[in-house]
């Protein structure tokens, strides 16, 4: 049986909301087993869709990462970007809330702490604490399942916009579930109502929930690619390429100046479970060394339930500051609206991690520090977990 997402079962529910005024959050991957877009299934429906709220990349994803996004495509309800060209646009103004009593969230999240969207409903949920009206989370699976937890937690004073959440990065969770979490966490005033998912379980990797994926930002292609994000998004703080610009994003990765037999022969030796690093070079059309041949490696995944993406992440900047020194860098500029920190601390949650790897630590004395941090959200999770 597939998986019946929180959409598909709140619009066989929907007459309950038929007097409602409805804003929706959603983007490209709100959509019904069919391909249906939820903004057209709620007007096919008589549903009062007063306006769409659209985050990071746009409502049909097509600015890339950190690109503000004004005028949108589309014809129907009003639009309005929480992703602009300031921080000040990641929450909504108090006006475009006035008549409003249902937000709906339904927004394919991809399971780690870095990526946006959950981020995008968290600040809303603040936003809308102690106002009268209802907030729903239409449930969707983590593609990554919900049992493995990977990382360090987001340590204070690490807080951006690819830090909101307190927990580790790879966290298990459903976005449901971390709405749950995070309205425990801050103590917020808002009437959360889950729309669970039916089917789902949390040994399930998004192939086995029979659902279509539809790319949920530019440099999410595939299913794979959400497996590798949760460890190889921390390239995205280095000068190491993450493959931005090739047709493989955070498979691939490297730099002009890496050798990649030797870069791979390091990374195998590690033994990290579930992946294989092959040597290969390749040339970015756009971001990090657009136009150059660049040397590096793809990883290829064996066993994606044995599999450590953080890790792997780690262990592909380890190798590189190893083999190459400080030819593996870490910019410290202005990344998503903060200037306060290089953005592979933000990322990472801590600077601990970038002060290990830069003092030629073990990678093995590197993974084990974050071990404890898994286990304290491992027992915090349980309370809010909706799945079996």
């Amino acid at each position: 049986m597939n998986v019946r997402t929180g959409l598909d079962i709140f619009l066989s529910e929907s007459g309950r909301y038929a007097k409602r005024s409805i804003a929706l959050i959603a983007n490209q991957t709100s959509i019904t087993p069919s391909l249906e877009y939820s903004w057209r299934a709620f007007s096919r429906l008589g549903l009062r869709l007063r306006r769409v709220f659209s985050p990071e990349h746009g409502l049909y994803g097509t600015e890339q990462d950190q690109v503000p996004v004004a005028g949108q495509p589309g014809a129907g309800p009003e639009i309005i970007s929480l992703y602009g060209d300031s921080i000040n646009s990641l929450r909504p103004l108090e006006e475009v809330l006035d008549g409003i009593d249902t937000v709906i969230f339904d927004i394919q999240d991809v399971g780690s702490r870095y990526y946006t969207y959950v981020n995008t409903m968290a600040m809303f949920m603040e936003s809308v604490s102690g106002r009268d009206l209802e907030f729903v989370v239409l449930d969707r699976p983590n593609p990554l399942g919900g049992l493995a937890v990977e990382g360090p937690s987001l340590g204070p004073g690490f807080e951006s916009f690819v830090g909101v959440f307190h927990l580790p990065v790879r966290h298990g969770l459903t976005a449901g579930e971390l709405a749950l979490w995070y309205r425990k966490r801050h103590r917020l005033d808002v009437n959360l109502k889950i729309t669970r998912m039916m089917g789902w379980r949390r040994s399930m990797l998004y192939a086995k929930t029979g659902l279509p994926w539809v790319a949920p930002s530019p440099n999410m292609p595939t299913p794979g690619t959400a497996l590798v994000y949760p460890g190889m998004c921390l390239l995205e703080g280095t000068t190491l390429s993450e493959g931005r610009g090739s047709t493989t994003p955070f498979e691939l990765c490297g730099a002009p100046f890496i050798e990649p037999e030797e870069y791979a022969a390091m990374l195998n030796a590690q033994n990290i479970p579930g992946v294989r690093f092959r040597p290969t070079y390749f040339r970015p059309t756009f971001n990090k060394f657009a136009g150059r041949t660049v040397g590096g490696v793809f990883l290829h995944l064996g066993d994606p339930g044995s599999f450590r993406p953080f890790l792997a992440g780690v262990a592909v900047v380890w190798a590189a500051r190893r083999l190459y020194g400080d030819g593996c860098g870490f910019p410290h500029g202005v990344y998503e609206f903060n200037s306060g920190r290089p953005a592979f601390d933000l990322l990472a949650g801590n600077d601990a991690l970038r002060g290990m790897i830069e003092a030629g630590a073990d990678l093995k004395a590197i993974a084990a520090s974050w071990a404890s941090e898994e286990d304290e959200f491992r027992d915090q999770a349980n309370a809010h977990q909706l799945y079996d």
